[in-house]
């Protein structure tokens, strides 16, 4: 057994950090946090965040995006960094995990490495990247940090209340125009690993502690619309309708064939929204405007899928007499986590007698922005009955504190 092999976080200490910090943007009307990016209670969980890093006897840093996070030992500048981390902001009604987790536990893991003097022959960074939950659009901080953002859309994004992106930042004490300045050159990170719940149920299904992600999923988002003729629901011939409804109920059944036919056992496809105009229980509906969202980590299929899905609602749309349009709202390209990381992360659960389950995220991360600048990999923990971004997100004691002694050991093989 090596000489830090048996280094363990304090689970008390995290935990109660968790419970302070899940304090910040509670509602009582809801039970759930709202820490919107670039809020007030946003800016109060992260000054809650320097307070803790200055605590531990480290230094608090933040570029030009509002990402912020502190660097240990801070003696190897020039040597590429082992970075981690995750994000404190939150959708509305969120829960106290997500995210949060894996900023709080990377924290947890320099306070160990620096009370316990563990030699390191590289710099290990933590992060809290800055609005990833997408007030703005999503995953800005890590998008900077990967160089992936533009000035026009600093200067043009706006929230759903219309507040400008470089309006919030201004408030907050920010330039939007430097988030271009937190770019980092590709190699500078040596590797990069996230730990996070996993959002979903597999994990708890199969009585797995720990999942060893290799892939983060894709993404084609459409605002979708169908059009046909309004009327009358009793005096139109079902023959003789132009349902624009029908045209959407045809598509949704048609999912699972065009998964089962074009895509794959990771593949997942929703129609999550629909309106229809006018609305009115007697008349047949003359529009339907629906979104599309497909999923899968592995772009070639997605690519697949997107031409499957286009073709079916042309055919459907001709067959009932409709005119259709969309738009693409969002794509994300499918990311691969890196070997290096994958085995630091394999080696840290046998360390810790653990036998991780390989799977892919479902989930968008800032790891996925990451992966194009540095090798990169994240850690899951199971999440109860798959339950998040809701104030019933909730992950054992037992289980969050055996996530943070795998991210431990991961940094551990990382930095030495």
């Amino acid at each position: 057994m090596g000489e830090f092999d048996a280094l363990q976080i304090d689970s008390k200490r995290v935990l109660a950090d968790l419970e302070d910090l899940s304090r910040i943007g509670r509602d009582d009307a809801d039970g759930g946090i709202h820490r919107r990016a670039f809020s007030e209670a946003d800016m109060q969980g992260r000054r809650w965040l320097i307070d803790r890093i200055e605590e531990a006897g480290l230094d608090a840093r933040v570029d030009g995006a509002g990402n912020l996070g502190t660097r240990w030992p801070d003696r190897y500048p020039d040597v590429p960094c082992v970075m981690t981390g995750s994000h404190l902001d939150t959708v509305p009604g969120a829960g106290r995990l997500d995210g949060a987790l894996g900023v709080l536990a990377g924290l947890e893991a320099l306070r160990v490495l620096s009370a316990n003097d563990v030699p390191v022959t590289r710099d290990i960074e933590l992060v809290n990247f800055a609005d990833e939950e997408g007030r703005f659009g999503g995953m800005m901080g890590s998008q900077a940090m990967s160089g992936q953002l533009t000035p026009e859309f600093l200067e043009r994004a706006v929230d759903l209340d219309g507040v400008r992106l470089a309006e919030a930042m201004e408030a907050c004490g920010y330039r939007a125009g430097d988030a271009l300045s937190a770019e980092r050159e590709p190699g500078s990170i040596f590797g990069f690993v996230e730990l996070h719940i996993e959002q979903g149920p597999v994990l708890e299904r199969g009585d797995h502690a720990i999942g060893l992600v290799d892939s983060i999923t894709g993404l084609f988002r459409w605002d979708a619309r169908l059009v046909g003729e309004a009327n009358h629901a009793g005096t139109t011939p079902m023959d003789l309708r132009r349902d624009a409804f029908q045209g959407v109920a045809d598509i949704a059944a048609q999912i699972e064939r065009i998964l089962e036919e074009h895509g794959g056992p990771r593949s997942r496809a929703t129609i999550g929204r629909v309106e229809l105009v006018p609305g009115a229980a007697n008349v047949v509906p003359g529009e339907a405007r629906f979104s599309l969202e497909v999923r899968d980590t592995d772009a070639r299929t997605l690519h697949q899928l997107s031409d499957a899905f286009r073709r079916t609602l042309s055919a459907i749309a001709r067959r009932r007499d409709l005119s259709f349009e969309f738009e693409v709202t969002s794509e994300i390209e499918p990311a691969a986590c890196h070997e290096r990381v994958m085995a630091a992360v394999a080696r840290a659960c046998t360390a810790l007698s653990i036998d991780p389950l390989q799977m892919p995220s479902g989930a968008a991360h800032d790891t996925q922005m990451i992966t194009r600048i540095a090798p990169s990999g994240m850690i899951f923990v199971p999440s109860r009955s798959g339950r998040s971004h809701s104030p019933a997100e909730w992950t054992s004691p037992a289980d969050l504190e055996r996530g943070a002694n795998v991210l431990l050991h991961t940094l551990l093989e990382l930095a030495r």
